[in-house]
């Protein structure tokens, strides 16, 4: 019979253990969504290697531009703050290690108690009791549900590092970005001001033409105005420059302050712009590595949620000294100890459960279609870049040769201006032309370099 009894005790007691192959937490497979990344170009990606993975010092080899972005990713307010989310995911990693482990709490107590004038102990009217002991308690992980727990503190651990390299990644792209526009305005700026030293002396060249009877007094007022004009575009240049100042001030976390920079025509990069593979973006991307992760910490605590359906196994001890004399509190004959096993079901709980099964189902589906817009967004901003790379280096050479073409008109007309062929009209035009064609060259080749800072920062580049 005793033996009987006990292997009925072990067959209960092994019950939940066999039942786990069953009812265990799944493992977090990739969803298919991946084939989704695709690049939208004539030029299909054949090779595996992409700028990606180089430093942004290879990239960007502009001194001046290398110690801001070094500045910035010091002493940038994002940063900090995605640092700072670093950490606290960190301590959520403890904690999930530590689920395995047993609680061990500690209780000094004393009590005092007031009898009754009549009472089973006689005489005495009041007994204090002194108690010094300590509990232990431990759950059995036979779900998987402090295993799924740790994964997911885990998964929410990488997902900050990701986001603070998304941010890095940003910055660094920012920074550049905001760096390589103050350098087009300065162009601008350039230009600008040589054309209103020009129309200057136009203005003066026009008022002897008028006096010499070959031009009205229109024509005097007209290339007045376009002096006018310019001064206005210069006017509203060097205000851009000073707003873009104060934006790179704060991207490298300081106060406004006036940006030292070098000139647009250093901006040389030769690095072959190579994309690589479509399906790299999954580890170069940080943003699609964090929304991944996202994935997996939903995808985890649903698997949690599902085992608080099961029963859970705890043991419990309660150990120490008790005693109504303080000064034989630990003799042996204070000693007690208490030892608890069990399996606790929940039947009835006001749907607590699960109403917190079916809201981690909706979060990580939330969380896969996330993952899903993370990675084709990607695909989309990096066909972006390429396709503004290529217009802008084709337009390149169209925007010189009209600029090319406009300055000669310009010499020309006002050669003949001064022969007495052509008129101020063609002259007026001629410089307008030329000198909106020089800015939209210099857009361009702005346009050239951001394509490039987007493209880099799209194949999640800079954060190495």
């Amino acid at each position: 019979m005793k033996k009987n009894s006990i292997y009925k005790i072990l067959i209960l007691a092994s019950l939940p253990f066999l039942l786990v192959s069953c009812f265990a937490a799944k493992d977090y497979e990739r969803p298919q969504v991946v084939n989704e990344a695709n690049y939208r170009t004539e030029n299909l990606p054949q090779d595996t290697l992409s700028i990606a993975t180089l430093s942004w010092k290879e990239l960007f080899t502009d001194p001046t531009l290398q110690g801001y972005i070094e500045e910035g990713l010091k002493n940038n307010m994002d940063i900090r703050v995605a640092l700072q989310q670093i950490r606290i995911a960190e301590a959520y990693v403890k904690q999930g290690k530590a689920g395995y482990f047993p609680s061990l709490s500690g209780n000094a107590k004393y009590t005092h108690q007031e009898l009754p004038a009549q009472n089973q102990f006689g005489d005495i009217s009041s007994i204090s009791q002194y108690e010094l002991s300590a509990s232990l308690s431990w759950e059995a992980d036979i779900w998987g549900k402090i295993r799924s727990n740790e994964r997911a503190f885990q998964a929410s651990y990488l997902q900050t590092v990701a986001a603070h390299q998304a941010v890095k990644s940003r910055l660094i792209a920012n920074i550049a970005s905001v760096y390589y526009q103050l350098l087009a305005l300065d162009e601008q700026i350039r230009v600008t001001q040589e054309t209103i030293e020009t129309r200057s002396k136009g203005l003066e060249t026009t008022q002897a033409l008028k006096e010499a009877g070959n031009v009205t007094e229109v024509g005097v007022k007209q290339t007045e105005a376009q002096l006018y004009t310019a001064q206005g575009i210069l006017i509203d240049l060097k205000n851009q420059a000073r707003l873009l100042e104060n934006t790179m001030s704060i991207l490298l976390g300081s106060a406004p302050h006036e940006i030292t920079r070098g000139s647009l025509e250093n901006q040389d990069i030769e690095i072959p712009l190579k994309t690589g593979i479509p399906s790299q973006l999954l580890r170069n991307r940080p943003d699609v590595m964090a929304a991944e992760y996202s994935l997996m910490n939903a995808f985890e605590l649903t698997n949690a949620a599902r085992a608080s359906f099961y029963p859970s196994l705890t043991l419990s001890a309660t150990g120490g000294f008790q005693n109504i004399e303080i000064d034989k509190l630990f003799n042996a004959n204070s000693l007690f100890a208490t030892i608890i096993g069990g399996l606790t079901q929940p039947i009835f709980n006001k749907r607590q459960i699960r109403t917190q099964y079916e809201v981690s189902q909706a979060h990580q589906e939330q969380a896969y279609l996330d993952f899903r817009l993370a990675v084709i967004t990607a695909s989309k901003e990096v066909s972006d870049a390429l396709y503004n790379y290529q217009s802008a280096t084709e337009k390149i050479e169209v925007n010189q040769k009209e600029f090319e073409a406009y300055n000669l008109a310009t010499g020309y007309s006002e050669e003949l201006l001064d022969n007495g062929f052509a008129n101020y009209l063609e002259v007026l035009n001629a410089q307008e032309n030329a000198l909106n064609s020089s800015l939209n060259l210099i857009n361009t080749k702005n346009n050239q370099l951001q394509a490039i800072v987007d493209l880099y920062e799209a194949l999640g580049g800079g954060w190495r």
